[in-house]
C-alpha cells in the first residue's frame, strides 16, 4: 500500500469506528486485506466473489493506453480481451448480494473499484454499463440502503 492509500484506510477505520457489523466481507487480494487491518478490521471473510475485475490482456494498462488501440472502450461495455465480459463482471456482483442476502445486520465489503462500481449497479438493480458513470475513489465510503422499501444509494463515494 502507498502511505496516502494507509493514511486513508486509517481514517476510515475512525469513521467506522464503534458501528457493529454482522460481516466483514473482503477481496483475497492483499491489499483490500491490508486496508482492512489497518482500518481496524481483523476479523474478515476473504471472497472471491470481491476480487477485483480480471482486465485479462488489458491488466496493468491505463484506460488511456487502451483507448489508443480502441477508442471509446469501456470496461463495463465491452469487457477486456481474455478476461471478464460485463454479462459476468455483473453475474458474480450478482452472486455475492444472493449470498448476502438480506441480513439483519450492516455487512461491510473491502475490495477494489471496479467491482465496488458494479456492486452497487447491481444492488439498484441496473445494468452494468451504468457503473462506469459511477466515480469512486479509493478509500472513500459507500452505503448502500433502503429508502421507502426499495433499494437506494445512502452514500457514495464520501472521503474522510
Amino acid at each position: 500500500m502507498i502511505p496516502d492509500g494507509e493514511d486513508e484506510a486509517r481514517a476510515l477505520g475512525k469513521r467506522l469506528a464503534g458501528h457493529r457489523f454482522g460481516r466483514v466481507l473482503a477481496s483475497p487480494l492483499l491489499r483490500a486485506r491490508e486496508t482492512a487491518r489497518l482500518g481496524g478490521f481483523e476479523d474478515v471473510e476473504a471472497t472471491d466473489l470481491l476480487r477485483e475485475v480480471d482486465y485479462g490482456r488489458y491488466e496493468g494498462l491505463t484506460s488511456k493506453r487502451i483507448h489508443e488501440d480502441r477508442p471509446g472502450w469501456e470496461l463495463f461495455v465491452d469487457g477486456s480481451p481474455g478476461g471478464e465480459t460485463p454479462g459476468q463482471i455483473a453475474a458474480r456482483a450478482d452472486r455475492l448480494l444472493d449470498e448476502i442476502g438480506d441480513p439483519t445486520d450492516d455487512v461491510l465489503c473491502f475490495a477494489h473499484g471496479h467491482i465496488l462500481r458494479a456492486l452497487g449497479t447491481r444492488y439498484l438493480r441496473l445494468d452494468i454499463e451504468i457503473a462506469g458513470m459511477l466515480k469512486l475513489d479509493a478509500g472513500s465510503l459507500s452505503i448502500l440502503g433502503h429508502e421507502h422499501d426499495h433499494r437506494a444509494l445512502k452514500l457514495w463515494n464520501e472521503i474522510r
